[in-house]
């Protein structure tokens, strides 16, 4: 790339199935002993505050949420490096590609994957002139889908993931509201009050979460893709998704390694939803396409069979 040259960068995520697209978030003021005003992302230790955090004004806010990866582009002579950051506690596949080029080559020819490690980074491609004599520009875009394409699921009988044995399925496999995508084919939602326990149906570890997300509503358009969620990350890549928890009703960390039957949350009635349940699947990557997949899973009374009402 030549000195003459510009780079004009385009970030993109894909949009994740039951993930926010836009969530509410909470700035806190308060006053310390010294009569200050503060403002901040977190509630301040109670000692901190005049009268302790029973005067901890709490402000809700709208925000985006933070991306799965963020694209960072580094000078190396005449050429960029393009480098994918995860910023998950689990693994991520990028797709880097040109939205625009003039004069520039990448190196591998884009598009270009890579995976990307929990909290790690990767080289996806180096961006360099064609004719070093000429000027040129480019853009790129850079896709993200959660867990590695190398995932290799093995059988696995999943724990019942809601506190009582009161189980009703209001929508299994293959169900025409909204279990109609690769990502959400073989979801089960469950019925379940608001507040309700959940547990983690296996072990593994916290992926990503939300919790600040305060709407529900049947407007696809306003409320599709947007709820409050834990993914966790199991031992053979698999990923388990609880979604449409409460607001504020996530009770884990991101990187926290959870077990078997650990309370991980609260459901709720958050995003697109017709009403309180718990949205369980189980999901992996398959080469840039998160696909849901078939599980077995011990309820209060024996063994559940779900069956996939698209096939009939």
């Amino acid at each position: 790339m030549t000195r003459a040259g510009r780079a004009r960068l385009l970030l993109a995520l894909l949009a994740i199935a039951a993930l926010p697209l836009a969530h509410a978030g909470k700035v806190y003021r308060w006053v310390d002993r010294q009569g200050v005003v503060h403002y901040g992302d977190r509630a301040p230790e109670a000692n901190a505050v005049v009268g302790g955090n029973a005067r901890v004004k709490v402000i809700p806010v709208r925000a985006e949420p933070g991306a799965m990866v963020a694209l960072r582009l580094e000078r190396d002579g005449q050429d960029y490096l393009a480098y994918a950051d995860n910023r998950l506690a689990g693994p991520v596949q990028v797709r880097l590609s040109f939205t625009h080029s003039r004069n520039v080559l990448g190196d591998p020819l884009l598009p270009a994957r890579a995976t990307v490690d929990a909290s790690g980074s990767a080289l996806v491609a180096r961006i360099g002139a064609a004719d070093p004599a000429a000027p040129g520009d480019f853009e790129l875009r850079l896709e993200a889908v959660p867990g590695s394409p190398n995932a290799r699921p093995r059988d696995f009988e999943y724990a019942y993931p809601l506190a009582g044995g009161d189980l009703r399925v209001e929508q299994g496999f293959g169900g025409a509201w909204s279990h109609n995508d690769e990502q959400s084919h073989y979801a089960v939602d469950f019925a379940a009050p608001i507040g309700t326990p959940v547990f983690a149906a296996r072990g593994g570890t916290v992926m990503q979460v939300e919790s600040d997300f305060d709407k529900a509503g049947l407007n696809l358009e306003k409320y599709g893709g947007r709820a409050n969620y834990v993914r966790i990350v199991h031992d053979d890549g698999s990923m388990a998704l609880y979604a449409h928890l409460r607001e504020g009703g996530v009770l884990v960390r991101v990187g926290q390694r959870v077990e078997k039957g650990q309370e991980i949350g609260l459901s709720g009635n958050t995003g697109f939803t017709s009403g309180p349940h718990l949205h369980f699947a189980v999901q992996v990557n398959r080469d840039m396409r998160l696909v849901s997949i078939p599980f077995r899973m011990f309820g209060p009374q024996g063994i559940l069979r779900f069956t996939d009402v698209s096939a009939h």
